[in-house]
Protein backbone atom coordinates (compact mmCIF):
# COMPACT_ATOMS: atom_id res chain seq x y z
CA UNK A 1 0.00 0.00 0.00
CA UNK A 2 2.88 2.36 0.89
CA UNK A 3 4.49 1.65 -2.49
CA UNK A 4 1.16 2.33 -4.24
CA UNK A 5 0.70 5.67 -2.45
CA UNK A 6 4.30 6.66 -3.18
CA UNK A 7 3.78 5.80 -6.84
CA UNK A 8 0.62 7.92 -7.00
CA UNK A 9 2.41 10.87 -5.39
CA UNK A 10 5.24 10.60 -7.90
CA UNK A 11 2.70 10.53 -10.74
CA UNK A 12 0.88 13.66 -9.53
CA UNK A 13 3.43 16.15 -10.95
CA UNK A 14 3.17 14.40 -14.32
CA UNK A 15 -0.61 14.90 -14.34
CA UNK A 16 -0.47 18.41 -12.90
CA UNK A 17 2.26 19.66 -15.26
CA UNK A 18 0.08 19.84 -18.41
CA UNK A 19 -2.77 21.43 -16.39
CA UNK A 20 -0.44 24.05 -14.93
CA UNK A 21 1.04 24.77 -18.35
CA UNK A 22 -2.48 25.14 -19.78
CA UNK A 23 -3.45 27.52 -16.96
CA UNK A 24 -0.30 29.58 -17.46
CA UNK A 25 -0.80 29.61 -21.21
CA UNK A 26 -4.36 30.93 -20.84
CA UNK A 27 -5.91 32.86 -23.71
CA UNK A 28 -5.16 32.31 -26.58
CA UNK A 29 -4.55 28.61 -27.09
CA UNK A 30 -6.82 27.95 -30.08
CA UNK A 31 -8.40 29.74 -33.09
CA UNK A 32 -10.71 32.73 -32.57
CA UNK A 33 -14.08 32.90 -34.36
CA UNK A 34 -15.00 36.50 -35.17
CA UNK A 35 -18.67 37.05 -36.07
CA UNK A 36 -19.63 40.00 -38.26
CA UNK A 37 -23.40 40.66 -38.38
CA UNK A 38 -23.25 42.05 -41.95
CA UNK A 39 -22.40 40.63 -45.39
CA UNK A 40 -18.80 40.62 -46.61
CA UNK A 41 -17.52 43.85 -48.14
CA UNK A 42 -19.00 46.47 -45.80
CA UNK A 43 -17.36 48.70 -43.19
CA UNK A 44 -17.77 46.28 -40.26
CA UNK A 45 -16.41 43.44 -42.38
CA UNK A 46 -13.38 45.52 -43.45
CA UNK A 47 -12.72 46.48 -39.83
CA UNK A 48 -12.87 42.87 -38.62
CA UNK A 49 -10.69 41.48 -41.41
CA UNK A 50 -8.08 44.24 -41.18
CA UNK A 51 -7.73 44.04 -37.39
CA UNK A 52 -8.23 40.26 -37.39
CA UNK A 53 -5.31 39.66 -39.73
CA UNK A 54 -2.97 41.61 -37.45
CA UNK A 55 -4.47 39.96 -34.35
CA UNK A 56 -3.81 36.51 -35.82
CA UNK A 57 -0.13 37.41 -36.33
CA UNK A 58 0.19 38.72 -32.77
CA UNK A 59 -1.41 35.75 -30.99
CA UNK A 60 -0.08 33.12 -33.40
CA UNK A 61 -3.56 31.65 -33.83
CA UNK A 62 -6.02 31.72 -36.76
CA UNK A 63 -8.73 34.42 -36.56
CA UNK A 64 -11.69 33.21 -38.62
CA UNK A 65 -14.13 35.92 -39.74
CA UNK A 66 -17.68 34.55 -39.99
CA UNK A 67 -20.26 36.80 -41.72
CA UNK A 68 -23.68 36.17 -40.18
CA UNK A 69 -26.11 38.92 -41.29
CA UNK A 70 -29.80 39.15 -40.41
CA UNK A 71 -32.26 40.36 -37.81
CA UNK A 72 -30.74 43.85 -37.68
CA UNK A 73 -27.57 42.19 -36.25
CA UNK A 74 -29.60 40.11 -33.74
CA UNK A 75 -28.80 36.70 -35.31
CA UNK A 76 -25.05 37.07 -34.82
CA UNK A 77 -25.51 38.68 -31.39
CA UNK A 78 -27.68 35.78 -30.19
CA UNK A 79 -25.07 33.31 -31.49
CA UNK A 80 -22.35 34.96 -29.38
CA UNK A 81 -24.72 35.21 -26.38
CA UNK A 82 -25.09 31.39 -26.52
CA UNK A 83 -21.36 30.73 -27.05
CA UNK A 84 -18.88 29.46 -24.48
CA UNK A 85 -17.58 32.30 -22.25
CA UNK A 86 -13.93 31.69 -23.11
CA UNK A 87 -12.92 34.55 -25.42
CA UNK A 88 -12.77 32.39 -28.55
CA UNK A 89 -16.06 33.66 -30.02
CA UNK A 90 -16.18 37.43 -30.50
CA UNK A 91 -18.62 39.79 -32.20
CA UNK A 92 -18.29 43.06 -34.09
CA UNK A 93 -21.12 44.94 -32.38
CA UNK A 94 -22.24 48.39 -33.50
CA UNK A 95 -24.59 50.83 -31.80
CA UNK A 96 -27.50 49.10 -33.54
CA UNK A 97 -26.60 45.88 -31.69
CA UNK A 98 -25.78 47.41 -28.33
CA UNK A 99 -27.88 50.61 -28.16
CA UNK A 100 -30.69 50.95 -30.72
CA UNK A 101 -32.20 47.45 -30.92
CA UNK A 102 -33.55 47.28 -27.34
CA UNK A 103 -35.51 50.51 -27.98
CA UNK A 104 -36.60 49.59 -31.52
CA UNK A 105 -37.92 46.08 -30.76
CA UNK A 106 -40.37 44.95 -28.07
CA UNK A 107 -38.51 41.66 -27.72
CA UNK A 108 -34.98 40.61 -28.68
CA UNK A 109 -33.27 37.22 -28.87
CA UNK A 110 -30.42 38.61 -26.74
CA UNK A 111 -29.78 41.28 -24.10
CA UNK A 112 -26.89 43.68 -24.78
CA UNK A 113 -26.32 44.19 -21.04
CA UNK A 114 -26.97 40.68 -19.68
CA UNK A 115 -25.59 38.49 -22.48
CA UNK A 116 -22.67 40.49 -23.90
CA UNK A 117 -19.57 42.09 -22.37
CA UNK A 118 -17.61 44.98 -23.94
CA UNK A 119 -13.98 44.36 -24.95
CA UNK A 120 -13.05 47.53 -26.88
CA UNK A 121 -14.46 50.20 -29.15
CA UNK A 122 -12.50 49.56 -32.34
CA UNK A 123 -13.58 52.43 -34.55
CA UNK A 124 -15.99 55.26 -35.24
CA UNK A 125 -17.66 55.95 -38.59
CA UNK A 126 -18.79 59.62 -38.30
CA UNK A 127 -21.92 60.55 -40.23
CA UNK A 128 -21.89 63.05 -43.09
CA UNK A 129 -24.88 64.88 -44.59
CA UNK A 130 -24.70 64.44 -48.38
CA UNK A 131 -27.07 65.70 -51.06
CA UNK A 132 -27.84 64.99 -54.69
CA UNK A 133 -26.19 67.17 -57.38
CA UNK A 134 -29.75 68.27 -58.22
CA UNK A 135 -30.05 70.05 -54.86
CA UNK A 136 -29.42 73.78 -55.41
CA UNK A 137 -28.25 74.59 -51.88
CA UNK A 138 -24.54 75.46 -51.80
CA UNK A 139 -24.03 74.62 -48.13
CA UNK A 140 -25.75 73.06 -45.11
CA UNK A 141 -27.26 76.33 -43.84
CA UNK A 142 -28.87 76.98 -47.22
CA UNK A 143 -30.08 73.36 -47.42
CA UNK A 144 -31.70 73.55 -43.97
CA UNK A 145 -33.33 76.88 -44.87
CA UNK A 146 -34.75 75.42 -48.09
CA UNK A 147 -36.18 72.38 -46.28
CA UNK A 148 -37.74 74.66 -43.65
CA UNK A 149 -39.28 76.81 -46.38
CA UNK A 150 -40.83 73.79 -48.08
CA UNK A 151 -44.41 73.10 -46.97
CA UNK A 152 -44.25 69.40 -47.87
CA UNK A 153 -40.66 68.89 -46.67
CA UNK A 154 -38.37 66.33 -48.33
CA UNK A 155 -37.67 62.61 -48.39
CA UNK A 156 -34.32 61.29 -47.20
CA UNK A 157 -32.65 57.94 -47.79
CA UNK A 158 -30.88 55.70 -45.27
CA UNK A 159 -28.93 52.44 -45.20
CA UNK A 160 -31.89 50.85 -43.41
CA UNK A 161 -34.50 51.41 -40.72
CA UNK A 162 -32.84 51.58 -37.31
CA UNK A 163 -29.36 52.13 -38.78
CA UNK A 164 -27.02 54.88 -37.47
CA UNK A 165 -27.61 56.64 -40.82
CA UNK A 166 -31.37 56.68 -40.20
CA UNK A 167 -31.16 57.89 -36.60
CA UNK A 168 -28.52 60.52 -37.39
CA UNK A 169 -30.93 62.16 -39.85
CA UNK A 170 -33.77 61.93 -37.33
CA UNK A 171 -31.49 63.72 -34.86
CA UNK A 172 -30.85 66.53 -37.37
CA UNK A 173 -34.56 66.65 -38.19
CA UNK A 174 -35.39 67.12 -34.48
CA UNK A 175 -32.61 69.61 -33.68
CA UNK A 176 -33.21 71.78 -36.76
CA UNK A 177 -37.03 71.45 -36.76
CA UNK A 178 -37.25 70.00 -40.26
CA UNK A 179 -40.03 68.13 -42.04
CA UNK A 180 -38.44 65.04 -43.60
CA UNK A 181 -39.79 61.59 -44.49
CA UNK A 182 -37.64 58.49 -44.16
CA UNK A 183 -37.05 56.24 -47.19
CA UNK A 184 -35.15 53.15 -45.94
CA UNK A 185 -32.96 51.10 -48.29
CA UNK A 186 -31.21 47.74 -47.94
CA UNK A 187 -27.74 49.13 -47.40
CA UNK A 188 -25.84 52.36 -48.01
CA UNK A 189 -24.85 51.57 -51.62
CA UNK A 190 -28.37 51.49 -53.14
CA UNK A 191 -29.37 54.52 -51.06
CA UNK A 192 -26.36 56.48 -52.32
CA UNK A 193 -27.11 55.44 -55.91
CA UNK A 194 -30.59 56.96 -55.66
CA UNK A 195 -29.29 60.15 -54.00
CA UNK A 196 -26.68 60.46 -56.78
CA UNK A 197 -29.41 59.89 -59.38
CA UNK A 198 -31.67 62.55 -57.87
CA UNK A 199 -34.49 60.17 -56.86
CA UNK A 200 -33.94 61.18 -53.20
CA UNK A 201 -32.32 64.52 -52.32
CA UNK A 202 -30.31 63.69 -49.20
CA UNK A 203 -29.02 61.16 -46.67
CA UNK A 204 -26.52 60.69 -43.87
CA UNK A 205 -23.63 58.39 -44.74
CA UNK A 206 -20.25 57.44 -43.28
CA UNK A 207 -17.01 58.08 -45.17
CA UNK A 208 -16.25 54.36 -45.53
CA UNK A 209 -19.48 53.77 -47.45
CA UNK A 210 -19.66 57.11 -49.23
CA UNK A 211 -16.04 57.87 -50.18
CA UNK A 212 -16.38 56.73 -53.80
CA UNK A 213 -19.54 58.79 -54.36
CA UNK A 214 -18.10 61.86 -52.58
CA UNK A 215 -14.69 61.77 -54.29
CA UNK A 216 -16.35 61.13 -57.66
CA UNK A 217 -18.61 64.17 -57.26
CA UNK A 218 -21.76 62.02 -57.44
CA UNK A 219 -23.00 63.42 -54.12
CA UNK A 220 -22.02 66.62 -52.26
CA UNK A 221 -21.04 66.62 -48.56
CA UNK A 222 -22.53 69.56 -46.67
CA UNK A 223 -21.73 68.92 -42.99
CA UNK A 224 -20.29 66.28 -40.67
CA UNK A 225 -21.99 65.07 -37.49
CA UNK A 226 -18.70 64.94 -35.61
CA UNK A 227 -16.97 66.93 -32.88
CA UNK A 228 -14.25 67.97 -35.32
CA UNK A 229 -13.83 68.16 -39.09
CA UNK A 230 -12.82 64.96 -40.84
CA UNK A 231 -9.26 64.79 -42.24
CA UNK A 232 -10.69 63.41 -45.51
CA UNK A 233 -13.07 66.42 -45.80
CA UNK A 234 -11.21 69.38 -44.28
CA UNK A 235 -13.42 71.97 -46.02
CA UNK A 236 -16.71 70.48 -44.79
CA UNK A 237 -17.90 72.09 -41.51
CA UNK A 238 -19.27 70.26 -38.48
CA UNK A 239 -22.91 70.75 -37.46
CA UNK A 240 -21.61 72.36 -34.24
CA UNK A 241 -19.94 75.06 -36.37
CA UNK A 242 -23.34 75.72 -37.95
CA UNK A 243 -25.05 76.11 -34.58
CA UNK A 244 -26.32 72.54 -34.07
CA UNK A 245 -23.96 71.30 -31.36
CA UNK A 246 -26.13 68.28 -30.48
CA UNK A 247 -26.04 66.86 -34.01
CA UNK A 248 -23.23 64.41 -33.44
CA UNK A 249 -23.61 60.84 -34.64
CA UNK A 250 -21.46 57.95 -35.77
CA UNK A 251 -21.63 54.24 -36.35
CA UNK A 252 -19.67 52.86 -33.39
CA UNK A 253 -18.17 49.42 -33.97
CA UNK A 254 -16.70 47.54 -31.04
CA UNK A 255 -15.83 44.02 -30.00
CA UNK A 256 -17.94 42.14 -27.45
CA UNK A 257 -17.89 38.62 -26.00
CA UNK A 258 -20.22 36.37 -24.02
CA UNK A 259 -21.04 38.13 -20.72
CA UNK A 260 -19.64 35.41 -18.42
CA UNK A 261 -16.17 35.57 -20.01
CA UNK A 262 -13.58 35.91 -17.19
CA UNK A 263 -12.18 39.43 -16.71
CA UNK A 264 -8.58 38.25 -17.24
CA UNK A 265 -9.54 36.78 -20.63
CA UNK A 266 -11.30 40.04 -21.60
CA UNK A 267 -8.21 41.98 -20.50
CA UNK A 268 -5.91 39.76 -22.57
CA UNK A 269 -8.18 40.07 -25.60
CA UNK A 270 -8.43 43.86 -25.17
CA UNK A 271 -4.64 44.21 -24.96
CA UNK A 272 -4.14 42.33 -28.23
CA UNK A 273 -6.99 44.06 -30.11
CA UNK A 274 -5.82 47.53 -29.07
CA UNK A 275 -2.25 46.64 -30.12
CA UNK A 276 -3.58 45.46 -33.50
CA UNK A 277 -5.55 48.68 -34.02
CA UNK A 278 -2.47 50.80 -33.29
CA UNK A 279 -0.12 48.78 -35.49
CA UNK A 280 1.03 51.46 -38.01
CA UNK A 281 -0.10 49.60 -41.15
CA UNK A 282 -3.50 48.73 -39.68
CA UNK A 283 -4.04 52.27 -38.34
CA UNK A 284 -3.27 53.74 -41.78
CA UNK A 285 -5.58 51.28 -43.57
CA UNK A 286 -8.45 52.17 -41.24
CA UNK A 287 -7.97 55.93 -41.63
CA UNK A 288 -7.66 55.60 -45.41
CA UNK A 289 -10.89 53.60 -45.47
CA UNK A 290 -12.75 56.33 -43.53
CA UNK A 291 -12.65 54.86 -40.03
CA UNK A 292 -11.59 56.80 -36.95
CA UNK A 293 -9.55 54.16 -35.02
CA UNK A 294 -10.10 54.07 -31.25
CA UNK A 295 -8.98 51.08 -29.15
CA UNK A 296 -10.16 51.92 -25.62
CA UNK A 297 -10.58 49.86 -22.43
CA UNK A 298 -13.57 47.60 -21.63
CA UNK A 299 -14.64 50.08 -18.91
CA UNK A 300 -14.47 53.06 -21.29
CA UNK A 301 -16.46 51.19 -23.94
CA UNK A 302 -19.07 50.17 -21.34
CA UNK A 303 -19.40 53.79 -20.16
CA UNK A 304 -19.83 55.01 -23.75
CA UNK A 305 -22.58 52.46 -24.37
CA UNK A 306 -24.42 53.66 -21.24
CA UNK A 307 -24.33 57.31 -22.30
CA UNK A 308 -25.28 56.45 -25.90
CA UNK A 309 -28.22 54.38 -24.64
CA UNK A 310 -29.59 57.33 -22.63
CA UNK A 311 -29.21 59.72 -25.57
CA UNK A 312 -30.63 57.58 -28.36
CA UNK A 313 -33.39 55.83 -26.41
CA UNK A 314 -34.88 59.24 -25.62
CA UNK A 315 -34.87 60.20 -29.33
CA UNK A 316 -36.33 56.83 -30.41
CA UNK A 317 -39.10 57.00 -27.80
CA UNK A 318 -39.85 60.69 -28.41
CA UNK A 319 -40.27 60.02 -32.14
CA UNK A 320 -42.05 56.69 -31.54
CA UNK A 321 -39.72 54.78 -33.90
CA UNK A 322 -40.33 51.02 -33.81
CA UNK A 323 -39.28 48.12 -36.04
CA UNK A 324 -41.80 45.54 -34.75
Amino acid sequence: MKKLIAGCLLALPLVAAPLAAQAQQGWPSKPVRWLVPYPAGGGSDFLARTIGQQLSTQINQPVLVDNKPGGNTAIAAADVARSAPDGYTVLSADNGTMVFNPALYKSLSYSPTKDLAPVALMGRFPMILVVSPTVKAKDAKEFIAQVKASAEGINYASAGAGSPHHLAMELLKTEAGLKMTHAPYRGAAPALADVAGGQVPAMMVDMAAGAGFIKGGKVRPLAVANAKRLPQLPDVPTFAELGYKNVEAAALVGMVVQAATPPDVIAALNKQVVAAIHAPEVHKKLVDFGVEPVGDTPAQFAELLKSETVRWHKLIKDLNITLD
